[in-house]
């Protein structure tokens, strides 16, 4: 379910136009340009509920699904020190936006895995403050993120491909070595 907030249509119709380009490039560039005036305008607001975290787990909010171009806008909510384990995104783009606070994404190389065991390198840390926009295209697409702050709630806007509903994830199996499963995504509202 898609949410209403000020300044959606705006901020929906920049998004067309960053997906017509036909370019992967060029999409992620207008993307990440659309996502970052967005925030720095001021005319676009978000909901309340995205800036109210959840104990559990960090928080997933559509609020936009274009069915003519099928790409999904959600904002996600990091309470203090939430974060994910290193994750694909099921070979989709994506850019990442911070609407507030901050959030610190490690990027990950795949090195080699075999049929049970994967193995990545760091890549480059970015320590993303709000305002700030960052994309991610196949096959350069694992990484964590986390919100680092001991107190602030973190809140983030990502342009998915496609819905996400589910990606791979990797937990540590000794060494340098991760184990790969499935996690399938939900919505909060």
């Amino acid at each position: 379910m898609a949410i209403d907030f000020p300044g959606r249509e705006r901020l929906i119709r920049a998004f067309d136009a960053a997906v017509t380009s036909g370019d992967t490039v060029d999409t992620m560039r207008a993307l990440r340009t659309a996502l970052c005036d967005a925030i720095h305008s001021g005319e676009v607001r978000l909901p309340e509920c995205v800036f109210e975290g959840c104990a559990e787990h960090y928080a997933r909010r559509e609020l936009y699904h274009s069915r003519e171009h099928d790409y999904c806008v959600v904002a996600m909510t990091w309470s203090p020190g939430q974060g994910t384990p290193i994750h694909d995104h099921a070979g989709m783009w994506c850019v990442e936006g911070v609407w507030r606070g901050a959030l610190e994404v490690v990027q990950y190389e795949l090195c080699e895995h075999d049929d049970e065991r994967y193995r990545f390198v760091p890549a480059g840390v970015i320590q993303a403050g709000a305002g700030s926009a960052g994309s991610l295209i196949p096959p350069h697409e694992h990484h964590t993120i986390c919100n680092a702050s001991d107190t602030d709630i973190a809140v983030s806007v990502h342009v998915y491909q496609r819905p996400m509903i589910r990606c791979s994830v990797f937990e540590p199996a000794g060494g340098d070595w991760y184990a790969r499963g499935e996690r399938q995504l939900s919505l909060d509202h």
